[in-house]
């Protein structure tokens, strides 16, 4: 199936992105957005979905470690219910419990200097989700085949 996957790592004041390829192979981190106004953030999300076909947006889902819901989570959950509103494009969750530490840590360990990590922390966390979710997906493709 040919679609792209456009995930988010949603902050109150910024959003990281990555999109997928047309086959849902790979992730590419796309500028991070600083949010606006309610109408500045639709017409944003709107734009985005039109220029890269999104079929899907995934949304990281900030759970506490216990796996349980945070206030976060139903930020999450909020924002995706305007963004399937606003672009009619269905919206998946997926677990970023990890992921801004993770990033945190790889930008930090490449030696980049602490304003621009500030910048990219949010890209590659967006990056993170999407990579784990394409991951995870063609892992469950391929146990299906293999069952067949």
């Amino acid at each position: 199936m040919n679609s792209r996957i456009l995930a988010l790592d949603l902050g109150k004041r910024r959003i990281g992105f990555a999109v997928s390829d047309p086959l849902g192979i790979t992730a590419q981190g796309l500028p991070t957005y600083t949010r606006g106004n309610i109408r500045e953030d639709r017409a944003y999300m709107q734009q985005l979905a039109k220029e890269w076909e999104v079929t899907l947006f995934l949304l990281g889902n900030p759970l506490h470690m216990s796996g349980n819901e945070s206030r976060g989570s139903k930020h999450a959950r909020e924002f995706g219910a305007r963004l399937t509103e606003w672009t009619g494009v269905p919206v998946e969750y997926w677990d970023e419990r990890w992921t801004s530490k993770v990033a945190g840590r790889v930008l930090r360990e490449s030696g980049m200097g602490i304003d621009k990590r500030a910048a990219q922390v949010d890209m590659l966390s967006a990056v993170l989700i999407l990579e784990s979710y394409l991951d995870a997906r063609a892992y469950a493709e391929q146990e299906r085949e293999a069952l067949t």
